[in-house]
């Protein structure tokens, strides 16, 4: 797992709109790197809308989302809900597995692969200030307000 210190993972992944994002073009500025399982339901928009209604109270800090979803899908749920930070397509859980929130999983005694809705606070230098794994969607928001504090 990651903890504060570590260099957070590099990534390199098509954003809602089909355009690359890097964690490495947010150097010199905060940014919260957050991870949820499915785009539009309702832990996932819980989530992703907390988030929307703090972004001005957050100074330059950046925020970027991160699901298995399909860049078409992220668009429709960022559209939907009017999230106005990148929603960046993981379908392949490559960078999902470099921050290690790839786990099995169950529901209703199925045994399943998907996302550990976790969040993590990268540094201006890179490194993670914080990480937040097994996050709660309430709780996101509000975690990145009292770090930042």
């Amino acid at each position: 797992m990651l903890e504060a210190g570590k260099k957070a993972p590099a990534f390199k992944l098509l954003d809602q709109n089909g355009s690359t994002v890097t964690l490495a073009s947010y150097v010199g500025r905060r940014v919260l790197v957050y991870f949820y399982p499915k785009a539009d339901t309702p832990g996932c928009t819980q989530q992703s809308c907390g988030l929307r209604d703090i972004a001005k109270k957050i100074g330059d800090t950046a925020i970027i989302g991160i699901s298995p979803d399909a860049p078409a899908k992220q668009e429709k749920f960022a559209d939907k809900y009017e999230l106005p930070f990148p929603l960046l397509a993981d379908t392949e859980h490559v960078v999902a597995e470099k921050y290690f929130v790839w786990k099995q999983k169950s529901m209703y005694g199925r045994t399943y692969m998907g996302i550990e809705r976790s969040a993590f606070l990268v540094g201006p230098d890179g490194k993670i200030e914080q990480a937040w794994y097994k996050v709660s969607p309430k709780d996101t928001p509000a975690n990145l307000l009292k770090a930042l504090k």
